[in-house]
């Protein structure tokens, strides 16, 4: 069991690895041996994740998610099969747990009288400034 939360936790039958090719530093042995790691997690039918939670992943996944609900993480950071292993788990359970915060609620504010108050005298002085500039029957320029 993979501990994303206090209340998450993902079980490793849950998650495939798929070893590929990488490309970047590695010399000869770049072209012999897959590093790469390939993670696929099936957040569609993952019973190991609330309703709530698996909404926001898939909407924080984006195009990492594929049209079947499966989320594709890609590790080839590393020269080694195990560190990009790790690396590519590090990243899944980083990205549940923040599917896992709740969005704050946005409250309604209105602006204080105060405010209201002192915008409008700021009004009334700009547009009695641009009175003053006028030339015609009401101004003097």
């Amino acid at each position: 069991m993979i501990q994303v939360t206090h209340t998450i936790a993902i079980d490793e039958s849950e998650i495939e690895f798929e070893f590929i090719r990488a490309s970047g530093p590695g010399g000869q042995n770049v072209n012999k041996v897959a590093t790469a790691v390939q993670l696929r997690f099936d957040v569609a039918n993952s019973p190991s994740l609330p309703d709530d939670v698996r909404e926001r992943l898939v909407h924080l996944a984006g195009s990492r998610m594929t049209k079947d609900g499966v989320l594709i993480v890609e590790a080839r950071r590393f020269r080694t099969q195990g560190r990009n292993q790790q690396d590519a788990v590090d990243r899944l359970v980083e990205l549940v747990r923040q599917a896992a915060k709740k969005p704050r609620v946005r409250r309604k504010t209105r602006p204080t009288l105060a405010s209201r108050r002192r915008r409008l005298e700021s009004k009334r002085r700009r547009s009695e400034k641009k009175r003053l500039r006028r030339s015609g029957p009401d101004g003097e320029g």
